[in-house]
């Protein structure tokens, strides 16, 4: 694993100077700054759509403040988690106990999100998960310093599964990432599909990072399911998209529906395969003047847009520095407390952190371009729906949180 420090190491050096009528003698901040740690995937199959850009966006949040908040140096480090929940918990303690880790954000695993929820909030440190997917995150396990802030596996079932089957979709059979992830996201689909009255005729489970994904595929076509539902992302649905169109699975009649898509994937693919997919995403960089802004600015840092896993995690810095910034103090219940209190709205999205830690925002249904309509290398996709935040997210009462729900 590797720790990044985003700042020349001058910059380093001076930090760990005594900063005379600043932020040494200011007792409102522990160790005199505000450490921020993006724990991600650096080498893994989400590595395309977290990794360096979480955080490259982290940095851009931490910029806006000019690196300091009171006087008080921002300082971000990021580490890889490996897919592995003991690899990301045991880096969270160090984080914690050794360097006084102010938030940690990213963890783009539901596993391993979990654990390091757990084990942060026990020391009441503030997560703000920007790339997980389980509900149990602000649900069964949810955590007074634990916040989930981009989107879950209810929210974009919601909008997607529910499309296919208005489309006609009405008998589904799903391929699925075989950890809690690729679980929940197929629960949450079959939850929308049965409630619209279709069926799911069966599914088959494919282990993280797989690459031939031939053996499922034919399960799924065998099924003659009118939908295939591919409960998984990054290069696993990349993988499994391909393969679907080599085998003509489309051209012979089934739909392939993918659950977790990102504009990332859409580019990696090409419009010319990808071209009519819908998915539900929290983000697309061309919808309004701020998120445009924000894809032009990430865009100068990674000649990419940000997806929005990434632009959710610049959201998430920039909410938690205005949430220290408004209470001059990285104490946790204070920030906590005045996170709870602010309406977010930034070039990512608007809403509010609930009290279970959900950050309830809405949510798009897009549709992959066709080649003939794209008019610029990232102009990929189109709006069809948006989602309130209250129906694309369980409610309070439903998501089975202990803190609301006593």
């Amino acid at each position: 694993m590797k720790i990044r420090p985003l700042v020349p190491a001058v910059a380093v050096a001076a930090l760990c100077l005594p900063l005379a009528g600043g932020a040494a003698d200011n007792p409102k901040f522990s160790r005199n700054e505000i450490l921020i740690g993006v724990l991600t995937d650096m080498s893994g199959p989400y590595a395309s759509l977290t990794g360096e850009g979480d955080v490259a966006a982290a940095q851009l949040a931490i910029d806006e403040f000019g690196g300091k908040i009171h006087g008080v140096p921002i300082k971000l480090v990021s580490a890889d988690h490996q897919q592995k929940a003991d690899v990301s918990s045991a880096r969270a303690r160090e984080w914690i106990d050794r360097d006084g880790m102010d938030l940690i954000t990213g963890l783009g695993q539901s596993a391993l999100g979990l654990a390091v929820q757990g084990v942060a909030s026990a020391k009441k440190v503030i997560t703000m998960n920007t790339g997980a997917g389980s509900p149990d995150l602000t649900g069964s396990q949810c955590s007074k310093y634990g916040i989930h802030y981009s989107w879950n596996t209810h929210a974009v079932a919601v909008g997607t599964a529910a499309a296919v089957v208005d489309g006609g979709g009405k008998s589904w059979f799903f391929v699925a990432a075989d950890y809690t992830f690729g679980k929940s996201l197929q629960d949450q689909a079959t939850k929308v599909v049965e409630s619209k009255g279709g069926k799911v005729l069966g599914g088959v489970r494919a282990p993280l990072g797989t690459s031939d994904f031939s053996s499922f595929l034919l399960q799924a076509q065998g099924s003659k399911a009118q939908v295939i539902g591919l409960a998984n992302a990054g290069s696993d649905t990349l993988n499994a998209l391909k393969q679907a169109n080599e085998f003509g699975i489309v051209k012979g009649g089934q739909k392939v529906a993918a659950l977790l898509m990102f504009i990332t994937d859409v580019h990696s693919l090409g419009l010319p395969v990808a071209q009519g997919l819908q998915f539900t995403t929290a983000y697309y960089w061309d919808r309004t003047d701020a998120s445009r802004d924000l894809g032009k600015r990430f865009y100068a840092k990674r000649k990419s847009m940000p997806n929005m896993d990434q632009a959710g995690t610049y959201s998430a810095v920039r909410t938690y520095l205005k949430a220290v910034e408004a209470v001059g103090t990285d104490n946790s219940d204070a920030v906590r407390e005045q996170l709870g209190k602010m309406e977010i709205d930034d070039g990512f999205s608007k809403g509010r952190i609930r009290a279970d830690g959900l950050f309830q925002h809405d949510m798009y249904l897009v549709e992959a371009k066709k080649p003939s309509e794209s008019k610029a290398e990232w102009d990929l996709l189109k709006i069809n729906k948006t989602i309130p935040g209250n129906v694309a997210f369980q409610s309070l009462k439903d998501g089975g949180c202990a803190l609301v729900n006593k």
